[in-house]
């Protein structure tokens, strides 16, 4: 019971560095990232390699799928460059499955050293996050070696054997128990270099092994498409192309299995290292082999998961990926686009106001006031999101920024208010007693809405550059 606990405590470890890797490299480098993945992605041998660097830097395909997912949903990327990116980011997961496997047991006492140092005497700082992130790769490599010790009597158990003998080499139960593997340990990556130990004790074959890695990958898909559960239909689209690309590769590998295996067990190197190198492999020709499939399985995806028009109600904020919230650079920006949004509800009331003062255009004022309901709905939402972020974890920058999203749409929601307010009051004197604005009071209403209007797109221009 301690051994299969020491495994488990293992495998939660890899979990935890992954995840302080990730969201270090993201708050130091998050904008960046954001703006290579968001732009200039037309070109797919450019999108195939940014998925694979961008995934070697967040030591996880899963978080290149919660950036990609958020910044499709978000309208910054269409379905079909994202579905490029999330197949160079599976290559970019084999690649470090091949580089974790190296002997590195000096370098995690050296890098949770020099990254406790860093990240408490410049916590604030970027120095002070890249230090968090070296603390993060230490601790994966120290989970890969404790992964390794804990699994070996495991593996040696009498029931353990028995268990593994049950699987004969049936792609598809060997895949589902892959899969499994993937999901209970939150990682394709720990899921295949388990395998690997596995069959670097001769606990399973080498056919069980490829199995089981085909479904580690097929996993991941899976642990991706439930995390985009909470996010709209644009970036849930891109997840189910992922997803069904693995179930593809499953069917794609399954005629030439036997001579595959055949070919692999004749090369000569250890069965760790086969598992490892196929698993490379595997990843690599599987997606160079759909890259060109990209535009209809994006049609494909658009068909199983339709968009939905929104009928009626209140709006409902767009950008507001609650996934980004442990990202302080990514969760800022997302909250800088829907103030953006509430800006142009904003701008649209103050184009009514002469519609309003010039007759009595009822249906007009009633437009007023849906777009200021649609207003106070985007400053809960987005006061919501905001008060959702750990504060602690802000730097000195962001926590300027976010104080500064908080007074716009503050403001912002009272100049809504006041506009209705106004224009309601207006026209409720001129439809009671009949009143209306002379010619030469138009004019200068006219010149004074114009200038209210330009001064609203100076203000939003000015945050949105952050230069004041």
């Amino acid at each position: 019971m301690l051994t299969l606990l020491d495994l488990l405590s293992a495998v939660a470890l890899l979990i935890w560095g992954t995840h302080i890797v990730r969201t270090g490299i993201l708050r130091v480098y998050g904008t960046q990232l954001r703006r290579v993945l968001s732009q200039n992605m037309s070109k797919r041998p450019l999108a195939f390699i940014a998925g694979i660097l961008v995934t070697a830097l967040v030591q996880s395909s899963n978080a290149t799928a919660m950036l990609v997912t958020s910044f499709v949903g978000q309208g910054l990327m269409t379905l079909t460059p994202a579905l490029v990116i999330m197949l160079g980011a599976d290559v970019g997961t084999a690649l470090m499955s091949r580089v974790l496997t190296f002997d590195l047991s000096w370098l995690s006492p050296l890098l949770i050293f020099l990254g406790v140092v860093f990240f408490l005497s410049r916590k604030q700082t970027r120095a002070g996050q890249l230090g968090r992130v070296g603390i993060g790769l230490g601790l994966i490599v120290l989970a890969l070696q404790l992964i390794v010790e804990a699994a070996a009597p495991i593996t040696q158990a009498a029931g353990v054997k028995v268990l593994f003998a049950s699987l004969t080499g049936d792609l598809l139960l060997d895949a589902l128990v892959g899969a499994m593997f993937a999901l209970i340990s939150y990682s394709s990556l720990a899921a295949v270099l388990l395998t690997a130990t596995l069959a670097g004790t001769e606990v399973i074959g080498l056919p069980v092994a490829i199995g089981l890695v085909i479904g580690a990958n097929i996993g991941s898909g899976l642990l991706a498409f439930l995390s985009t559960s909470m996010q709209n239909v644009a970036g849930r689209q891109v997840a189910l192309g992922s997803l069904l690309y693995k179930l593809f590769g499953l069917l794609l590998i399954f005629p030439v299995l036997d001579p595959l295996v055949a070919w692999i067990d004749t090369l000569g190197f250890s069965p760790q290292e086969l598992v490892i190198g196929f698993h490379l492999l595997y990843n690599t020709v599987r997606c160079l082999i759909m890259l060109p499939t990209v535009a209809p399985m994006a049609r494909l995806c658009s068909y199983l998961l339709p968009q939905q028009n929104e009928v009626g109600g209140l709006a409902k904020p767009r950008h507001l990926d609650l996934t980004a919230l442990s990202t302080p650079s990514l969760a800022l920006a997302n909250a800088v686009r829907e103030t953006l949004r509430m800006g142009d509800l904003i701008e649209s009331m103050l184009a009514s106001m002469l519609a309003v003062l010039r007759g009595t255009q009822t249906a007009v004022t009633q437009e007023v006031r849906r777009l200021n309901d649609d207003v106070e709905a985007l400053y809960s939402a987005i006061k919501l999101y905001l008060a959702q972020m750990p504060r602690e974890d802000l730097g000195e920058h962001d926590n300027r920024r976010w104080a500064e999203i908080i007074e716009l749409t503050i403001n912002l929601e009272l100049a809504s208010g006041l506009i209705e307010r106004m224009l309601r009051k207006i026209q409720q004197q001129k439809t009671a007693h009949r009143r209306s604005f002379s010619e030469v009071g138009l004019e200068e209403l006219a010149d004074l809405q114009i200038q209210l209007q330009s001064n609203l797109r100076l203000g939003l221009s000015v945050f949105l550059s952050g230069d004041h």
